[in-house]
Parts: structure tokens; sequence; C-alpha cells
């Protein structure tokens, strides 16, 4: 089944990248197409509110274990075979929930389905080896934007899908696409070169793995057991000595899962700390701007729309990411990736800020996720860039994975603290401004300081991010 392609099989890169982009955006897509459907699937599996939202928690828990596993596999045995394999327990995945007919069932097929999220630093990896190095940074920047783009697609297809034709319709159309993903990567994606030799550090990846789903299952719970319940502090206790043992196995292992001291790089730690914010005030907007339009106008400030009308709020956001997504070569190359980080980052928080104070209108919601999709998609397209720019190749994966892992995290974090000062502020049965209000604050805040943490990325002339193979070729030429 799995192929080892000669040179003159090998495709061009835009071919490749479009493959990569097609298996990224069904991932995407699916993160978010549940939630529209949320109040659906409460009623069609008989389950509570709470119930249904284990359909997120699953997939975000099961992401965040997989995806840094995912890139470290594909780093040692193969980016196209790993990704190949991914694509296909994304659709295995995505037929189990398409099937399902109860609350269990269809959560098993989201932990499936989680394990996808090594799509994306698996795909920063094949970039980095077979292009071009004057077509990196676009091919990253674009596939870092998908994140975001799907995402936002996946809202408004979501609602619209849920409506016309039910909800298992949500994963047959995305099982479609994923399974052609993969026949393309089998067919098209030539296996790279570029390994990191040698073994799983099985123990790490358990310490990890429980430390990160104490973690991750603390902060989805607390709109349910609150900040300081007796559950979520055991969790979070539990989390901490499960990652400080995480930590110490890693310094002390000759062959760690996560090398520490590639975390410790300068250039690594302070875009993990943006991924981290930026990620808090990306899902804190794409959860909280439906619920807001959604709500009756007797509030004095909702707007009273339909769930479908409501997620279009967010398709401004989406394009506006996709096409600068299209255009991060072009910045990265004339100005650098650090300069659209911090751009981009400033811009997210100024959109947040406008939104805390102007809020009363359809059209400035537009206006703020017009602002939005410009700061997240320059923020986005940086953050991919920025990260395989500190390391050597034969670490892109593992690297690239735990990015995506720390924008998880903080979106977590984001996410609920919304949901936390929404559900605080009530009257009548229905939520009031106030929560939407210090949730967009909030968010302000979060990116302000992602502004800082931008200005302390290493910076310099613009960077050209070399293939991988070019990289192994000039340290062999080093050596001689």
């Amino acid at each position: 089944m799995l192929k080892e392609p000669s040179e003159a099989e090998r495709v061009g890169p835009n071919l490749i990248l479009a493959v990569l982009s097609l298996a990224g955006l069904a991932y995407a897509v699916l993160s978010s197409a549940v939630i529209p459907a949320l109040p659906t699937f409460q009623h069609s599996l008989h389950t509570t509110e709470t119930g249904a939202t284990w359909l997120l928690t699953a997939f975000l828990v099961s992401a965040s274990v997989g995806t840094p596993i995912i890139g470290r596999l594909g780093d040692m045995y193969g980016k196209e075979r790993l990704l190949l394999w991914t694509l296909l327990i994304l659709a295995a995945g995505t037929l189990l929930a398409a099937v399902s007919q109860s609350l269990a069932v269809l959560i098993a097929a989201r932990v499936i389905q989680g394990v996808a999220g090594g799509i994306f630093p698996l795909a920063f990896s094949i970039a980095r080896d077979e292009f071009p190095p004057d077509k990196v940074a676009g091919s990253i920047g674009l596939m870092s934007s998908i994140l975001g783009v799907g995402g936002g697609i996946g809202l408004v297809v979501g609602a619209l899908i849920v409506q016309h034709l039910g909800w298992h319709w949500l994963f047959w159309i995305p099982l479609v696409v994923a399974l052609a993903a993969a026949w393309f990567t089998w067919r098209f994606i030539p296996e790279s070169p570029v390994r990191s030799p040698g073994r799983v550090n099985w123990l790490a990846a358990a310490l990890m793995s429980v430390g990160i789903s104490a973690l991750l299952i603390g902060v989805a719970q607390t709109t349910v057991w609150g900040w300081g319940g007796t559950k979520t502090l055991v969790l979070f206790a539990v989390a901490a000595i499960f990652i400080a043992a995480w930590v110490t196995v890693e310094v002390h292992s000759r062959e760690p899962l996560v090398d520490m001291v590639m975390m410790r790089i300068r250039g690594v730690w302070t875009t993990n700390l943006a991924a981290f914010l930026l990620g808090a005030g990306l899902y804190a907007s794409f959860i909280v701007f439906p619920q807001f339009a959604q709500l009756p106008k007797r509030t004095g400030f909702g707007f009273g729309a339909s769930v479908v009308v409501s997620s279009l709020y967010l398709l401004p956001a989406a394009l506006t990411m996709g096409l600068l997504g299209t255009a991060a070569g072009r910045v990265s190359r004339r100005y650098g990736s650090k300069p659209a980080l911090v751009v981009g980052t400033s811009v997210t928080a100024v959109a947040f800020g406008f939104a805390a104070l102007e809020h009363r209108h359809p059209y400035e919601m537009l206006i703020t996720a017009f602002l939005l999709g410009i700061g997240i998609g320059l923020a986005f397209a940086a953050l991919g860039n920025l990260i395989v720019q500190a390391v050597p190749p034969t670490q892109t994966g593992i690297a690239s994975g735990m990015n995506t892992v720390m924008r998880t995290l903080g979106g977590a974090l984001g996410g609920q603290l919304s949901a936390t000062f929404i559900a605080n502020n009530t009257a009548h049965g229905l939520p009031t401004v106030t929560g939407f209000t210090d949730t967009y604050v909030l968010a302000t805040v979060f990116l302000v300081v992602c502004v800082f943490a931008g200005l302390l990325v290493p910076g310099g002339r613009p960077a050209m991010v070399t293939s991988g193979v070019d990289s192994q070729l000039a340290t062999a030429q080093e050596a001689r």
C-alpha cells in the first residue's frame, strides 16, 4: 500500500501544497462543525448540556495529546507515511461518528478524530523538506491560516448542514474529503529523506498524555464544577504532578519525546507563548460571537439571529484569514515573520478592544470580524514560520506539534473563561451584556500581552527557511 516514489515521480510544490491544505481543511472543519449542533446532539442523543459538550472536550484532549506524538513519529519514521495513516485514522473516526446512534460512541469517534491534529506538524515538515526555499514560508503560512479558516467555515457549514440535512451529515461530507486527501497523499506526496533516528519514549508520552488530559478536562469542566471546585482542583493537582514528572523524565532521557533543550530556545518558547495567548483570543471569539448574535433583541443588545445567520458573522474573519494566508510568503520575504506576528497581534487586540466598546449594531460585529481576520491571519502565518525557523529540520514535526498544543491550551482557557463570565452574568434567564464585554476585555488583555511576547521573539532580517534536504547537505559540507 505504501510507496517509495523515485525522483522522477516527484511532483511540483503547488500540487503537494494543495493536498496538504485539503488534509488540514478536513481536520479544521471537523474541529468546529459540531459547535452549532450541540443543542441538536443534546436533544437527539437524550443527554444533558454537559454531556453534549464532551463532544468538544474529547476532541480537544485527543488533539492535544496526539499532535506532538504524531509530529515526533513523523520526524522519526517519515512524514508522508504518518500523514497517510493519520488521515486514515481521521476517516475511521469520522465514519464511526456518521453511523453512531449513542453519545458514548460519538464521543469515542471524536477522540479518534482528534488524533488527526498531527496533520499540521506533519504538513509543515513536508513543506520544509520538499519545497524550494522561496516557497517554504508562504506554504507554511497558508497552512497555518487554514486552522483558523477551517474553524470559521466549520461553524457556517455546520449550521447549514444541521438545519437542512441533519447532524449525521456533519460527518458524511468531511469523510469524503478525508478519504480524498488520504488518496492524494498516497499518490502524490513523496517520502522525505530527512529523518531523526531513535525510538519513542513511551514513558514520557504516557506522563505527558495524563498531565495534559487532566489539565484540559479540569479547564473544560469549570463551568460545571467551578474554578475552585474540589474536582477541578484535584485534576489541576494531578496535571501539575504528571507534567512535572514528564519534564523530569525528558530532561534525563537520552532520546526524549520532546527535547527540553529545544523548548528552552528563545525562538521556540517565545513563539509558544505567543501561540498560547493568541489561541485564547481566537477561540473566545469563535464561541462568543454566534452566541451574542443569537440572543433575542429584548435583551437590549442581541440581534435575534438564527443559528445559520449568527455563524455568518464570522465569515469576514475566515475569508480575510484565507487571503492573508496566501500572501504570507510575500510578507515574510519582505518584512520577516516577527513583524508580521507583532502587527497581527496588535490588530487583533484592537479588534477585541473595539468589540468591548462598540457592539450594539450588526455592522460593528462585522467590522470586528474583519479586523480579527487581518490580525489572526497575519499572526497564525507568522507563528508557523517562526517555529520552523527556530529548529533544525529533524525537529520540525515535534516543535510544530508542541506549538499547536500551546495554541490549543490557550484556546481551552480562553473559551472557558468566556463561558464563566457569561454564565455569571445573567438576568431573567438570559446572559447580560456585561459577560460579553468582560470577555472582550479579557481577550484584549491576552492579545496586548501577546504583542509583548512577539517582541521577545528573536528578530533581524527576513529569514529564508531552507528545505530539510538543503539543510542536511549544508551540514554535511560543513562537516567535511
